[in-house]
């Protein structure tokens, strides 16, 4: 009887000790959800919720999110999320908003490209719909001008869910803008370096970019599809023409073709990740990478 009194005792003492060091160890993860559809934007929102909000995406890294399905298991956590925020346009959301919103009734939508100057494309985003006046390029968070809008809707959309930590959310949105400035500053500086301010790219995720900095991006692609021989020819000869220096290809993009010109012209391959969560680190490669061409 001692013994078995004994055992409960230690038990007690250890129960005791680690919830003291749970209670020491720091922030409490949240247990609230918000969800989104790519990882720059959870970067966003999640600087801006704090511990206030767990943020997942929809589109894991790595995937494609113009042609991404989600995983039943996916599906299934997103019905214990508060709200969406949406990036605007991407294919992903064209496709799957509104199946998703019918699993999620209860679950808020934002749109956080609201207030945004959208360029419109002819690079087909959607292959199930027909587009004849071009459609708007989804890329928009690869532009400081753009991320500070999309910061500011994240917070309105925050404040509106859960406005007794208005104030919380405004300090950590002041302390994210500071940064993009910060980052905006690196990023001209880096720039005004450059010598030859023209680009080639396979699929067209910089053009939102290449607007803020005066730069010109030119598409490997051809209408979002593989590009003709013909094309490819074209696009060898405006290499040359404008001594384009620089190559830009996605992981999860087919290197092929970018590889046939850059040993065809002497441009330099240079992988970046526009999905990657690390969204300033991603910037400033890219700038870096063109002022080093």
């Amino acid at each position: 009887m001692k013994t078995c009194k004994k055992y409960i005792g230690l038990l007690l003492i250890t129960l005791i000790g680690l919830s003291a060091l749970q209670s020491c160890s720091g922030k409490k993860r949240a247990t609230r959800q918000l969800t989104v559809t790519i990882e720059p934007l959870r970067f966003f929102t999640q600087s801006i919720a704090g511990d206030k909000f767990d943020v997942v995406s929809m589109v894991p890294q790595g995937n494609n999110p113009e042609s991404y399905d989600p995983t039943p298991q996916q599906l299934i956590k997103l019905e214990n999320s508060e709200a969406y925020f949406r990036i605007g346009y991407i294919g992903f959301e064209q496709t799957w908003m509104e199946r998703l919103k019918h699993n999620a009734p209860k679950m808020k939508i934002f749109d956080t490209s609201k207030g945004i100057k959208i360029i419109m494309s002819s690079h087909i985003h959607n292959e199930t719909k027909a587009h004849s006046a071009g459609t708007p390029d989804p890329h928009i968070w690869n532009s400081t001008t753009n991320a500070r809008i999309i910061v500011k809707n994240i917070y309105k959309g925050l404040c509106e869910m859960n406005p007794e930590n208005k104030e919380y959310f405004k300090q950590n949105m002041d302390r994210l803008l500071k940064d993009i400035d910060r980052i905006d500053k690196e990023l001209k500086a880096l720039i005004s370096g450059t010598k030859n301010r023209v680009f080639l790219i396979f699929h067209p995720a910089l053009s939102y970019f290449a607007k803020d900095y005066g730069l010109e991006q030119i598409c490997i692609e051809e209408e979002g599809k593989e590009p003709s021989p013909i094309y490819l020819k074209n696009l060898i000869q405006t290499c040359r023409e404008k001594e384009i220096k620089i190559i830009f290809v996605q992981e999860e993009f087919d290197k092929r073709n970018a590889e046939l010109i850059s040993r065809e012209t002497g441009a330099r391959l240079v992988i970046i990740n526009p999905l990657s969560y690390n969204w300033g680190k991603e910037m400033l490669h890219i700038a870096k990478s063109l002022n080093n061409e």
